[in-house]
C-alpha cells in the first residue's frame, strides 16, 4: 500500500503533484508515478479544498500520475474509490466508511466554491511528463499572463 498526496486530482483519478493552482511548476513527481503503479493499493489523502480551491477538477492541470493506477481518494468529506477497482468496492460497501463517488466530491466541492474559471494557458510547449516506460502522458505549457 502507498499513501501520496496530490495538488489535483480528476474525474479519472489522475493526479497532479507538477504545478500549482496556477499552472506553475512546483517540483517533480519524487517517485509519485513509479510508487502508485508498483503498489496494490494506491491511496491519494487530501483535504477537499486547497484555500478556496476544490482538489477535484474535470481535468487535472497536468498529469503526473495515471488514474489507472489510483485507487482511491481520501478526504475529510468522503472516500472515492476508483471504479475500475470493483474488488476494493465490494469489498467496503457494507463498512461505515464514508463512500462517495469522485463525481460526488466535486459537486460537494463546487457547492462550497463555486466552479472555478479554467487557467488560460499558451500553445507552447516547454515540457513533457513521462510515465516510467518513458510514454509521454502529457506536456507543460506556458501560462498566459
Amino acid at each position: 500500500v502507498v499513501i501520496l498526496g496530490a495538488t489535483e486530482i480528476d474525474l479519472n483519478f489522475n493526479v497532479n503533484v507538477t504545478t500549482d493552482s496556477h499552472g506553475k511548476i512546483i517540483g517533480g513527481s519524487g517517485g509519485h508515478s513509479d510508487t502508485a503503479s508498483e503498489a496494490k493499493v494506491s491511496i491519494i489523502v487530501a483535504p477537499l479544498l486547497r484555500g478556496r480551491l476544490p482538489l477535484i477538477k474535470q481535468n487535472v492541470t497536468t498529469i503526473t500520475t495515471l488514474g489507472k493506477n489510483i485507487d482511491a481518494l481520501v478526504t475529510e468529506r468522503g472516500i472515492a474509490i476508483n471504479p475500475s477497482r470493483t474488488d476494493l468496492l465490494t469489498k467496503l460497501k457494507h463498512s461505515k466508511l464514508p463512500l462517495k463517488p469522485i463525481d460526488e466530491l466535486l459537486n460537494i466541492a463546487h457547492k462550497m466554491t463555486g466552479i472555478p474559471k479554467p487557467i488560460p494557458r499558451q500553445d507552447t510547449v516547454i515540457g513533457v511528463i513521462e510515465d516510467r516506460t518513458q510514454t509521454i502522458i502529457d506536456t507543460l505549457k506556458l501560462v498566459v499572463n
